[in-house]
């Protein structure tokens, strides 16, 4: 009988589609997708690291298995990403009954591992740790894709992150940048457009500072236009980008693409230039307005999200209100917000966490009030009323409706009997600050293709 695994995600789109990875390798070697844990013979567990709760949930998750593992000794148990690289030998200490720790460099190596694992039963002990980082120029190529979507294809571009924010943790658990060559993308998303797919995530730690390492002069303008040119592909979308490396290009091809999602993330994190110098994020709160400025004058409307950090060490009263000025003046259709939580191996991980926590859970709530109360407005001007496009991704949270999203992300809720990857016109007839309602107007006609234009270097 075929062995049984289950993956189990915590975190980003990019551990997500590293999952997809790992699940297209395990069912190349002839293992199954078990449906529960409970019925899999091998448990791995994907980890993000980047909040401090997020490693707290990992080895509270584990701690769910350590009386099964007791019981059945030959229930491999294994864990991946990047708590597993930023913890690596700690954490068999601290979880001794688990079999394997593999880190985000190594995913391709986990069928061999496991085989070792299961041919090392009789050496009972510490749990085979793989965390080194490899040195090529470009990830390792992983042709075998488990997508858990019918309809949306997550495509990795570049891997790591060169920016050594103060507080991020992720150069530590994913590497400096590592740049997939252009032709294999290309060769990947066509091959996604000719399987059905109609819709593509292009993925990066800082997707916006591609390269193609062939030095061919294509960067992620470039590759950005190229996959919105083709045929079948009715929607491209990209995260997660650095403000930092958005050039004039890349918002002219975002402009010039009718297929290309008009919603862009631009992680804020802080609106004071005093923080903002500590947090290292190589830009002023008035660049980064300008830059939002590019964006509204490029010719189409943009619906821009953004990630926030309160009470980083050092942020005063003023600094907040900075944030809240800045946040207020750009109009975000959506934030990720968080308190500031120190982590392992950052620059910031020595300072003095000088804002107590009652603090920063006022500040949040005060951002969160202020930016709910942005969302609402704005949902009523751009949407009320009109008529939208909606990708249907599924049953909505009630169980009996659907829920899709536009081109801009925004979810919309409706009455319909529509599979996922069906489009399908709605004419908005409700809004609230996270989600919209709509009601059916006629099918959406079928896509006529992207508009085709020349940005530089072709490969």
């Amino acid at each position: 009988m075929a062995r049984r695994y289950y993956i189990e995600t915590f975190g980003c789109q990019m551990n997500e589609h590293d999952s997809e990875k790992i699940a297209g390798l395990l069912s190349h070697q002839g293992m199954v997708a078990a449906a529960h844990p409970d019925q899999a013979d091998v448990y791995l567990l994907n980890t993000c690291s980047v909040r401090e709760k997020a490693a707290q949930k990992v080895y509270s998750r584990l701690g769910e298995f350590k009386s099964r593992k007791k019981a059945d000794p030959e229930f491999t148990i294994g864990v991946v990403g990047c708590v597993a690289q930023q913890e690596g030998e700690t954490m068999v200490d601290r979880a001794p009954f688990v079999d394997l720790v593999v880190g985000t460099h190594l995913y391709h190596e986990i069928p061999d591992l496991l085989e070792e694992v299961r041919q090392g039963r009789a050496k009972q002990g510490a749990g085979r740790v793989a965390t080194r980082f490899l040195e090529d120029k470009a990830p390792v190529e992983i042709s075998s894709v488990d997508r858990s979507s019918g309809f949306r294809a997550n495509i990795t571009i570049m891997e790591g992150c060169n920016k050594r924010c103060s507080f991020c943790i992720v150069p530590f658990t994913r590497g400096r940048e590592r740049n997939r060559p252009a032709l294999h993308i290309l060769e990947e998303a066509r091959q996604a457009a000719g399987d059905g797919f109609v819709e593509v995530l292009l993925l990066g730690q800082t997707v916006n500072s591609y390269k193609d390492p062939s030095d061919s002069g294509f960067k992620f303008a470039d590759l950005l236009a190229r996959v919105a040119e083709i045929q079948g592909l009715r929607r491209v979308r990209f995260t997660s980008p650095h403000p930092r490396d958005f050039r004039d290009q890349a918002i002219e091809v975002i402009a010039s693409y009718p297929n290309i999602c008009n919603q862009v993330h631009l992680p804020l994190q802080s609106g004071s230039d005093s923080v903002l110098k500590r947090m290292r994020r190589q830009y002023t709160s008035q660049w980064f307005l300008e830059l939002v400025d590019k964006f509204k004058r490029c010719g189409r409307p943009i619906a821009f999200s953004t990630d926030v950090i309160v009470g980083f060490p050092g942020e005063s009263e003023e600094d907040f209100e900075r944030t809240l000025e800045v946040v207020s003046r750009v109009g975000f259709e959506s934030m990720f917000s968080f308190k500031y939580s120190p982590r392992p191996y950052t620059e910031a991980m020595p300072w003095q966490d000088d804002v107590p926590e009652d603090v920063k859970t006022r500040r949040l709530m005060m951002l969160q009030r202020m930016q709910k109360g942005i969302q609402l407005d704005l949902h009523k001007q751009r949407y009320l009323g009109r008529e939208v496009e909606v990708l249907v991704e599924g049953l909505a949270r009630d169980g009996e409706n659907r829920f899709g999203r536009t081109l801009s992300g925004k979810v919309v809720n409706f009455a319909g009997e529509e599979e996922a990857g069906e489009f399908v016109s709605l004419r908005i007839t409700d809004v609230g600050p996270n989600s919209l309602k709509g009601e059916r107007v006629t099918p959406a006609a079928l896509a006529g293709g992207p508009r085709r234009r020349q940005h530089g270097t072709r490969v």
